[in-house]
């Protein structure tokens, strides 16, 4: 549901979410675009419908972000713009709560700018920061990157920045950590 607040970090494991990852033309969340959108859809733990989509950027990838996410210019220039792709987006994930890596500093950001640009107001949606989440549930862990994670729990993380992947890699690391005890 869209609105003028965010949601809120609810800081625990759920049963029921969609887990989402975007790939963009860099860092800034203020001046970079998204150029991939993915998302799984999970009940009572387990993924049952997913979401994926390269988007247009509307201008050029930088050959550095193109070196870590292996998409091309080439590969979108048929792709939906966001304005096309974010309404699809909105309608999978519903009131759902979302989840992802770093989403809270770095996918959020994406969405409420493209989502304040076309509608004047923000996805409302609680979320789970599976970043944050991770440093409270494993804090012996020295990095507590996706990849680490990953590594850690032995989930291969061969494919590593591609949305989609991404999301199929944290909803397996997501399930891990909530078998961890809390620290």
């Amino acid at each position: 549901m869209l609105g003028r607040t965010q949601g809120c970090d609810l800081k625990r494991h759920v049963d029921d979410y969609v887990v989402f990852d975007l790939e963009t033309t860099g860092v800034s969340p203020a001046m970079d675009k998204i150029v991939e959108i993915s998302a799984i859809r999970v009940r009572n733990r387990v993924p049952v419908e997913e979401f994926s989509s390269l988007v247009n950027p509307g201008c050029l990838i930088p050959p550095g972000a193109s070196r870590v996410n292996h998409i091309t210019n080439d590969m979108v220039a048929a792709a939906p713009t966001i304005q096309e792709i974010l309404p699809e987006f909105l309608d999978f994930i519903g009131n759902d709560i979302l989840v992802g890596h770093n989403i809270y500093a770095f996918d959020l950001k994406f969405i409420y700018r493209e989502s304040r640009l076309i509608y004047q107001r923000i996805p409302g949606n609680d979320f789970v920061d599976t970043l944050s989440y991770a440093r409270r549930k494993l804090p012996q862990l020295a990095h507590h990157r996706l990849g680490d994670l990953a590594n850690y729990y032995g989930i291969n993380p061969e494919g590593a920045h591609r949305a989609l992947f991404d999301c199929r890699m944290n909803q397996q690391v997501f399930e891990r950590m909530s078998l961890e005890s809390d620290h």
